[in-house]
Formats: C-alpha cells, sequence, structure tokens
C-alpha cells in the first residue's frame, strides 16, 4: 500500500520482529510498495528484513495465510531456487498475528522489480515459464489449500442491493457506486459465467497442482540472486491457467498449452474479487488518500470490460 496503515506504528512492527524474528532489530522503516498488503523494512545486527503485515478479510483467514507462506517454505526446502521463501518465527510458525493483522517475513533481496516491457522481453518470459513449471510440477506440501471460487453465485444481487442506495462513507463513495451501478448487467453475466466455469474447474481437482496465483512483474525480483518470484500468499493448489494471465498477454499460448475455459474462468475470478473488494473499499470510511484514487482507478480499470 501507499499510505502506511492508521491502526500500527512502526515501533509496533519492529518490536513484533524482534519478540518473534531478530531480537536485534532496531527500528523500521515503511515502504510504500504494492497494492494489498503494507510493507516494511527492518534492520538489526547486520540483517536486513522484507516485513508484510496482510490482513486477514476478506481474502485470507490467518490458517489460510499460515498454509501459503509454510508450503512457500516447502517448496524452497525442496530446491526451488526462484521462491523466495519466508522465514520461520521462534515458534516454528510462519506468521504471526498482531491483532490487526499477520505478519510475515523474508530475506531482504537486493534487486528490482521489472518494469511490463522488461517482463515480457523473450529471456525473461523463459524464466518465468521454467519457474512456473518447476512450481506446477512440484509435490503439493502438505496442508496447502485448495483454491475455490472468491464471489458466491449470489454476488451480482448482493452487489445490486449493496449499491441500491447512495454511499455516503468518504469522498469517493458515490462516484464508486454510481460506476459499479452502470455495469450491474454485465457484472451479472460474468458471475452466472464464472460458476459455469468453476463447478467444470472443480470436477477437475484431481489434476490441480501448485500455483502461485500472482506471478505477474510486480511480485518478481532481479538481482544478483538471480530471478525470484516473491509474495506468496496465494499460494493454492489449482488449475495451472491460474498462474498464465501475464504469460498469455506476452503472446506465449503456444508454449504453454492451456485450457482456454480455464483462462476465461481465472480472467473472471480476477475481476469479480477486485470488484468485491473495491465495493467493500468504498462502502467504508475513507478519506481520499492516495491509496483511495489508486483503488478507483483499479475499480474503473475491471469495469471496463463491460464495455468491451
Amino acid at each position: 500500500m501507499l499510505s502506511p496503515p492508521p491502526f500500527i506504528d512502526n515501533e509496533a512492527i519492529a518490536c513484533a520482529v524482534a519478540a518473534h524474528w531478530l531480537p536485534e532489530a532496531a527500528g523500521a522503516d515503511y515502504l510504500p510498495w504494492g497494492f494489498g498488503a503494507h510493507h516494511w523494512r527492518v534492520t538489526g545486527g547486520g540483517t536486513t528484513l522484507f516485513v508484510t503485515l496482510d490482513q486477514v478479510e476478506p481474502r485470507h483467514t490467518a490458517a489460510s495465510l499460515e498454509a501459503a507462506y509454510a508450503g512457500a517454505a516447502a517448496l524452497a526446502a525442496t530446491g526451488m531456487d526462484t521462491v523466495c521463501a519466508p522465514l520461520p518465527a521462534r515458534s516454528g510458525r510462519f506468521t504471526v498475528d498482531v491483532g490487526v493483522g499477520v505478519l510475515s517475513v523474508t530475506p531482504w533481496l537486493e534487486g528490482r522489480s521489472p518494469t511490463e516491457a522488461e517482463a515480457r522481453e523473450p529471456r525473461h518470459v523463459g524464466q518465468i515459464i521454467d519457474a512456473l513449471a518447476a512450481l506446477h510440477h512440484a509435490a503439493p506440501p502438505d496442508g496447502l489449500r485448495y483454491w475455490a471460487p472468491r464471489v458466491g453465485p449470489a454476488f451480482a444481487d448482493e452487489l445490486r442491493g449493496r449499491t441500491a442506495r447512495p454511499w455516503r462513507s468518504g469522498p469517493l463513495a458515490e462516484e464508486a457506486r454510481t460506476t459499479i451501478v452502470a455495469c450491474r448487467g454485465a457484472i451479472e453475466d460474468w458471475t452466472g459465467r464464472y460458476h459455469e466455469l468453476a463447478d467444470i474447474a472443480l470436477t477437475r481437482r484431481d489434476s490441480w497442482v501448485p500455483t502461485h496465483g500472482e506471478p505477474h512483474h510486480d511480485n518478481q525480483v532481479v538481482g544478483v540472486h538471480g530471478f525470484k518470484l516473491v509474495d506468496w500468499e496465494s499460494l493454492a493448489l489449482a488449475p495451472r491457467e491460474r498462474d498464465y494471465a501475464d504469460l498469455l498477454e506476452a503472446g506465449v499460448a503456444d508454449r504453454l498449452d492451456p485450457d482456454p475455459a480455464m483462462v476465461e474462468l481465472f480472467s473472471l475470478d480476477w475481476r469479480l474479487s477486485e470488484i468485491d473488494e473495491y465495493a467493500r473499499w468504498f462502502a467504508a470510511p475513507h478519506t481520499g488518500t492516495e491509496d483511495d484514487h489508486t483503488a478507483l482507478e483499479g475499480l474503473r480499470e475491471e469495469l471496463s470490460a463491460a464495455e468491451a
């Protein structure tokens, strides 16, 4: 997230990291990176850690986050060197509940995420294909959750009810609500199609594989350590097409041989879950921060598919 969270400060983060991972932790610096979770750099005793605070609703539970991060660590332990694995706390677990969310920690990687253009260069695309092939052929870690639809069959009807009256929750609330209302018909069509495809996928669970869930360029880091996939909070068993969105946009479908129905499923999975999260965001109190404006642009982008 671009703005620090109002519900926990840097000192509390440093104290939690000192208590559970790095006793020498001397301080935490907030990092305005990504969109969804909050991140800090914590240093001490010559060690630098990357710290993530995930909130457990609506996308996660404490149990699902622990299973995902433990699963990533298990994959790395098998020799998958493209996995940037979380570090266990002194308890042996990979997450710590701090009341306002769940903390996890990874080593600090010196490097950077590639741009969208760089991520589509042939050499880099080859690295991603190889990394995902290794992941999809890996033995599933114990306890790894199965993917499930992220909105229910009644989502469109529920959203219609939630947007029936003006929102007074903040400066962008009404703009968000009316944007959603203008696309109600498309949302209804998408929801119906989504569950048709999900039903097909669920009949094939015995063929599902470990999937990252969001292996786009922002969740890749390149540097002296080579190529790494980061942010494993969405690790789950699913059809392999769950990981293919960016690769298909790069024009390498012939190298992946994806099932078109599953490609469509995970396009809708992303779109509808994003619409759901943005609807919750703007129905709740907000003040018009940079994050709020970024979220509104994200909502418009997801709904722009209705015009197509």
